[in-house]
């Protein structure tokens, strides 16, 4: 089996990665629970490395700082009185840093979004010459992107640790491995033969580690070939994959 190695911008950066996963957890970000952010934030590089997928050096310094937080919030803190009926505890909070680099972060991001609604609107103004007056005309735009990279890893992930909690994967190496290009054309097939758009999960009807990875792999092949759209209705909903007409 030939690999290939995709060196996809998933997430801006650590930081994005982050509160990525705070909004799926539904979490405060001014009382972030270090020790289960710390968790997800690792599996998520791990599925990344499994993928294939290229993970920048600043992702493995931001995993070394969340455990370095999550090592001190662990700590004993020494008790020192404060008033005559209270009790507060020596030091800053460990996770003080890292709360005011998210939320200037998802401000500044925030800024970024708004400016490209405005540069999207912007682009839609044009001068011209006056026309006769015809019929008016219907323009139907596609989306630019149904679901980001970061829906399709956050689907593979979840799916990933659901088959781990029902069965344990098979990590043995079968004799005869089925290359990329084949399982992109059983994908197509099975897409084929459904009279409506097929589940995420329906294409990963494997216990195989190396199966599932080759078909991840061969999805993201089929997406940037224009061959699948890959759906979602809403947030939290499960992705859906058809046929590109």
């Amino acid at each position: 089996m030939t690999e290939i190695t995709f060196k996809t911008a998933v997430f801006e950066g650590p930081l994005d990665l982050l509160l990525h996963l705070i909004g799926e957890l539904e979490i405060d970000i001014y009382d972030i629970p270090i020790a289960q952010i710390t968790d997800q934030y690792l599996e998520y590089i791990h599925t990344m490395k499994e993928l294939k997928l290229d993970v920048a050096g600043d992702y493995i310094v931001m995993a070394a700082s969340l455990l370095a937080i999550k090592s001190r919030t662990l700590l004993p803190q020494k008790p020192v009185m404060v008033a005559e009926d209270e009790q507060g505890y020596e030091g800053e909070d460990p996770r003080e840093e890292l709360v005011e680099q998210l939320v200037a972060y998802k401000k500044f991001k925030e800024i970024a979004v708004d400016l490209k609604t405005k540069e999207k609107e912007r682009q839609q103004l044009y001068t011209k010459a006056p026309l006769p007056l015809v019929e008016k005309a219907v323009v139907v735009t596609e989306d630019e992107e149904r679901v980001t990279m970061a829906d399709l890893l956050g689907a593979f992930h979840k799916m990933m640790r659901r088959k781990k909690l029902a069965k344990p994967l098979q990590t043995t190496v079968a004799r005869s491995e089925i290359s990329i290009e084949d399982r992109m054309a059983d994908m197509i097939e099975l897409i084929k033969g459904s009279k409506e758009a097929v589940l995420f999960e329906t294409l990963f009807e494997t216990a195989s580690r190396s199966m599932l990875v080759v078909s991840f792999l061969a999805l993201l092949e089929l997406m940037k070939r224009q061959l699948i759209i890959v759906e979602q209705a809403d947030s939290f909903t499960d992705l859906v994959v058809s046929l590109r007409e």
